[in-house]
């Protein structure tokens, strides 16, 4: 199935091989790579496939090492899914509506149709809707749960529609999962072989700089996109930082905790102001505020060294701001230039 949907020149293309693709394991000498003999360790190359990385990831999201891909961020296998199975200027993909904007973006640079379907006034999915919109050149369909710039988790029930009624690729990103009462749809890759799960260590693993994103998906499409990647993508200080971070979940546990404790606290603070209109439920590490003026409100809190996210020019988020959950002095800090805005422009 995998092999119908991808490009004929993926198809057909002979990889790169790397000189640490032709053994596994560790040696005693090593005069493959032209590499300098001195500076250890960072004169050598790092393992292309990052074994011992997908190791440890597999006994903390339980998925086994043969189903595990890894990216530079989870951007890099956006754009590889990309340009494995649509045809530029032929093929489509389909997106909810509103959503995390890289998906468009990667669509405009592989010069792939982006077709998008609106959400509900609940910010939900409806399966068929998103069934209509493709056609036979859709090859993948975008779904972000819990999803970016609205917060909330989609329905479960919609997604499973969808994986059993689309032949191509179905995507889940699951950045805010962690974040989330919900299940992850990795549990589901061995059912649906078009199915692939995005999640990141940026998020609740508070390791946004070393940009390590994973792709969980069937043998078959982590073969795509390891044929299709760049030799030696995950670089070896990364590597090495994500082997201690993932040593210590306990760590990013109590980092969620304390995340979702504030979430509560902010939320019932902004409740209090008048400025705010309505606050969306959320499953992330942020809130979607509608609230009176959101461009002059923005503009104000920037003025204070306030940063926040408008969003009031994305669809269906008009005279909003989605605010990430800080720590309870960051929070106090934006309550405090929030209700000043407030007494100015009442």
């Amino acid at each position: 199935m995998i092999n119908e949907l991808l490009r004929e020149n993926i198809k057909n293309m002979q990889p790169y091989s790397c000189a640490r693709d032709e053994f596994k394991g560790e040696a005693s000498v090593y005069l493959d790579a032209n590499e300098n003999p001195y500076n250890g360790p960072y004169n050598r190359y790092p393992d292309p496939l990052q074994w011992k990385v997908k190791e440890a990831i597999s006994k903390v999201k339980n998925v086994p090492v043969e189903n595990i891909f890894l990216g530079n961020g989870s951007d890099e296998p956006i754009d590889l899914l990309y340009r494995a199975f649509c045809e530029p200027r032929r093929d489509n993909v389909v997106a909810i509506e509103p959503t995390y904007g890289m998906y468009k973006v990667c669509a405009a640079v592989n010069d792939v149709e982006y077709r998008k379907v609106l959400l509900s006034e609940y910010f939900d999915i409806e399966a068929f809707k998103l069934i209509d919109s493709a056609n036979l050149n859709t090859k993948i369909i975008w779904l972000c749960s819990p999803n970016n710039p609205t917060g909330n988790k989609l329905n479960a029930d919609e997604i499973l529609k969808v994986l059993q009624w689309f032949r191509g690729i179905v995507v889940v990103d699951e950045a805010y999962i962690d974040f989330s009462d919900s299940q992850s749809f990795s549990t589901y890759i061995a059912q649906y072989p078009n199915l692939v799960v995005l999640q990141t260590l940026s998020k609740a693993w508070g390791n946004a700089a070393i940009r390590l994103g994973m792709a969980f998906a069937s043998v078959e499409v982590i073969e795509v996109l390891n044929k299709i990647k760049y030799p030696y993508n995950i670089n070896i200080l990364t590597q090495e930082h994500a082997k201690k971070v993932l040593a210590n979940a306990a760590q990013t546990t109590q980092w969620v905790q304390a995340i979702l404790n504030e979430r509560t606290q902010l939320i019932d603070k902004l409740k209090e102001l008048a400025l705010v209109k309505h606050i969306y439920p959320t499953d992330a590490n942020f809130v979607l505020v509608k609230v009176d003026n959101a461009n002059i409100a923005y503009n104000w809190l920037v003025n204070k060294g306030i940063i926040v996210r408008n969003r009031s020019s994305v669809t269906l988020c008009g005279d909003c701001l989605r605010i990430t959950v800080g720590t309870p002095a960051e929070t106090a800090e934006l309550i405090a230039a929030l209700k000043d805005f407030g007494s100015v422009f009442k």
